[in-house]
């Protein structure tokens, strides 16, 4: 059953040097909802020039300080000013602002605290395949987080995502960086939120998009990913399912 009482969404966007993209995208993303954040994550290019001419509300980063940092503001935000949902969605034409009215539906169902895209769950697709270390590291983590934590994710990794804002207030994120979704999907499980996947389409248009650093190195990345998914389920150990509590190589230390 659809709730019909009156729901407030923002869509928040973090971009990062996204001057190829980011009139495109916003110019779309406004057909299909007037309430929309960005979050410009210290960019360097006409990024920074653009958005003040533009319709949205714009937090800014002197520095870069990364993609989880900038969802925090995010989720501040839509918290501070009384939003119900917040929908997250890259600036990369990557996420299709199609979608947008698809999330808002789910989330009127009223049966999810979590509504997470699925690139891998429909076989419709626009452009080139991720590279085979990204398409192999979200397999590979997805199926971990799977089996530690009870759920049946196909896709750990897609920013495309509703976040009943209610909900995140027991949530305690911290992660600033890529590893965001490590701590996002412990401690929605930990909390017991109700988490849902709907249906997206891949596309991906840039196989050499940069991580950034170290985290370039595909061996890295993964333990990384590893180390944090690890760290998190430590830190909430007492509201997991025991088979959660597997050990990997490496402690977590104060962390």
């Amino acid at each position: 059953m659809f709730d019909r009482t009156p729901m407030r969404t923002l869509i928040a966007i973090p971009v990062y040097n996204e001057e190829r993209y980011v009139c495109r995208v916003l110019a779309k993303v406004l057909e299909y909802a007037q309430d929309v954040l960005v979050i410009d994550d210290g960019s360097t290019d006409s990024t920074v020039a653009t958005l003040p001419k533009l319709p949205v509300d714009v937090i800014r980063h002197g520095t870069n300080q990364g993609y989880g940092r900038s969802l925090q503001d995010a989720f501040a935000w839509a918290d501070l000013r009384g939003y119900d949902w917040v929908i997250t969605m890259d600036c990369d034409e990557q996420h299709e602002p199609a979608a947008i009215p698809e999330f808002i539906a789910t989330a009127r169902e009223n049966a999810a605290d979590i509504i997470s895209g699925s690139r891998y769950a429909s076989a419709d697709g626009v452009g080139d395949l991720p590279p085979a270390d990204r398409r192999a590291i979200n397999a590979t983590i997805t199926r971990e987080i799977n089996e530690r934590l009870g759920l049946r994710l196909t896709d750990a990794f897609c920013g495309f995502k509703a976040h009943r804002v209610e909900s995140l207030r027991k949530l305690r994120l911290t992660e600033n960086g890529y590893a965001f979704p490590m701590q996002l999907w412990v401690q929605a499980v930990a909390q017991r939120l109700r988490i849902r996947e709907i249906p997206v389409r891949l596309i991906y248009n840039d196989p050499n998009r940069s991580f950034g650093g170290p985290l370039d190195d595909p061996e890295i990345r993964l333990r990384h990913y590893r180390r944090v998914l690890h760290c998190e389920i430590e830190r909430w150990a007492d509201r997991l399912p025991r088979e959660s509590l597997v050990g990997v190589e490496g402690g977590c230390g104060g962390e």
